[in-house]
């Protein structure tokens, strides 16, 4: 329940207790806290076990955490419910090389060769990969540069 709370955090809170009940006091306001948890958590629970007697015996094995959409996404997606074919466009997907295409096409190279026409370019003696050592050709003075609508 209280997992995120630290050390000096729980001191904190237990000097501020100290201070604001007092040391007299302090045990019986323990003793409520700790027994209104209990009854909010058997109310709970209780709640719990009557929906799901009422949902009927199709859902006994029903998670209430499977409501949480996280949760609900990675079991029915991640587990090995593969009725969609996830897996393997999952598997296919390759972020580097779509990234390098999307890189290549804007900035008005041509894409690497896949696998089937790298042997053609290598028999044609084609470069494979641009050349990013060499400069690229500077418009003359007069010249301006292409105006792009969609840019500005």
């Amino acid at each position: 329940m209280f997992n995120d709370i630290g050390a000096l955090e729980l001191l904190t809170l237990v000097v501020l207790a100290v201070l604001v009940f007092g040391p007299e006091k302090l045990p019986k306001v323990i003793q409520d806290v700790t027994r209104t948890i209990r009854k909010i958590r058997e109310f709970s629970d209780s709640a719990k076990e009557d929906i799901r007697s009422e949902l009927g015996p199709q859902f006994k094995d029903f998670e209430f955490e499977d409501l949480n959409p996280k949760t609900f996404v990675r079991k029915q997606l991640m587990d090995g419910n593969d009725d969609l074919g996830l897996k393997e466009i999952r598997e296919s997907f390759d972020l580097r090389k779509e990234m390098a295409e999307v890189t290549d096409a804007v900035n008005g190279r041509e894409s690497a060769p896949s696998a089937g026409t790298a042997a053609a370019a290598a028999a044609s003696g084609a470069a494979a990969t641009p050349d990013l050592l060499k400069k690229p050709a500077q418009p003359a003075k007069d010249e301006r540069p292409p105006f792009d609508a969609d840019a500005t």
